[in-house]
């Protein structure tokens, strides 16, 4: 049929049970093991994947053929160690339709992948507190999960808003191990594995004489 040849936001391509209203696709949980972790920007031309992770802790531009194309990505992305799901943004100023929107298309694409044999880490994010009501769907409990502080703590509010959903957060989703990319707040508890965000590198290098 002419629907089954056009990608109609993927669901000609798997129809996963949701959770929550929206029907949010789930991620499976996973055991972890430690692991250097790349941006998605390298996966194609990274050499040793076997020990390596993948994450989507970058400008949405740069993953976002993810959603049109993915089974052009699976090959590759089988080859790593962890993928996480795709971090779409859920920034406070987006319309809520799109924030959920965005939420929905990182869990069908973790779900896909984890259909295809890709070891996934589900990256959790959230937007203002009447987020909370459907950020959190699909996330497995008392497993491995990833969050990233980048952007966050520029500011008193902005700083407030990612406490408040990393609070939420371990309140529900109750995970053994956090993935953390940037910064820590003193404020965030849990088994934290911190990775560093591109940016701690680079001022590494240069300060190392790079």
């Amino acid at each position: 049929m002419y629907k089954n040849i056009r990608n109609y936001e993927n669901i000609n391509k798997e129809w996963f049970q949701g959770m929550g209203k929206y029907d949010i696709p789930s991620i499976k949980p996973i055991e972890y093991e430690t692991c250097e972790w790349i941006g998605f920007n390298y996966a194609n031309t990274c050499k040793e994947r076997e020990n390596k992770g993948v994450h989507f802790f970058l400008d949405d531009y740069q993953f976002i053929r993810l959603w049109s194309n993915i089974d052009r990505y699976i090959p590759i992305l089988r080859q790593y160690k962890y993928v996480m799901s795709p971090d779409f943004s859920l920034y406070t100023d987006f319309p809520v339709a799109l924030q959920i929107y965005n939420h929905y298309r990182k869990h069908w694409l973790g779900a896909y992948m984890q259909e295809k044999g890709i070891q996934v880490i589900p990256t959790v994010c959230w937007s203002t507190p009447d987020s909370f009501s459907w950020c959190f769907d699909g996330e497995p409990e008392q497993s491995i999960v990833a969050v990233s502080s980048v952007g966050t703590q520029g500011s008193k509010e902005r700083k407030e808003l990612f406490l408040n959903g990393y609070k939420e957060m371990v309140k529900r989703l109750k995970p053994e191990t956090i993935i953390f990319y940037g910064n820590v707040p003193e404020e965030c508890k849990g088994n934290i594995v911190r990775i560093k965000a591109f940016q701690d590198k680079f001022k590494e290098a240069v300060c190392n004489g790079w």
